[in-house]
């Protein structure tokens, strides 16, 4: 998998090399991202191998190549890897039709610096890129937290007071502001039912 705390790497897939240029001129400024622009699937297919990009944009018509060929392989290949469908023919269909096979997002051409940053921006908050390791560990641990105590229907004040925190305490660990202590980690973990080896392995991490 790429680096967490790593520039966030794009490989771009399309057959027009003004559009390539574009992505790449677009970006070199940002200082966020590197890009890696192909013209053709096997090209692709090397660079990943190679290095496997955060995300790949991915043009759905390409002359001779097929994008939803060319997605069903990076899928089978890379299951997971965030694939954002760019196309100059949008349709109703074809949206319903990308979002079925799971990818992350859709842009039609053209499209602004402003959309591509939203979309891009959209994607690094959801997969954690661009941040530190303790970052993510915060925020995904955080988020475990209170989806348990959401499972127990239970509130802030209800965790709280079973795990004997305090209520800006339990808040600040689960917004990921703030990693717990080992004695409030364990104390929330006596609330939950659940061993402190459990809850970490939970999350992905």
């Amino acid at each position: 998998m790429p680096d967490l705390d790593s520039a966030i790497d794009i490989a771009v897939l399309d057959d027009d090399p003004d559009f390539r240029n574009y992505i790449e001129d677009m970006l070199a400024d940002e200082g966020l991202y590197t890009v890696r622009a192909f013209d053709h699937p096997e090209a692709l297919f090397k660079g990943c191998e190679e290095r496997l990009p955060h995300m790949v944009l991915l043009d759905m018509k390409m002359g001779e190549f097929r994008g939803d060929q060319v997605l069903e392989q990076l899928q089978a290949r890379y299951p997971g890897l965030c694939v954002i469908i760019v196309t100059g023919y949008p349709s109703l269909e074809d949206m319903r039709s990308t979002f079925r096979r799971k990818v992350f997002d859709y842009l039609a051409k053209p499209f602004t610096l402003a959309q591509l940053r939203q979309v891009l921006s959209h994607a690094a908050d959801t997969f954690g890129w661009g941040k530190t390791p303790q970052e993510v560990l915060r925020e995904r641990l955080g988020q475990r937290i209170k989806l348990l105590r959401i499972e127990r229907d239970w509130s802030l004040k209800d965790l709280a007071g079973v795990a004997r925190l305090s209520i800006s305490q339990v808040s600040s660990i689960e917004r990921g502001a703030h990693l717990p202590s080992m004695e409030s980690l364990l104390a929330i973990c006596r609330a939950l039912d659940k061993k402190p080896s459990e809850l970490l392995s939970s999350i992905d991490f």
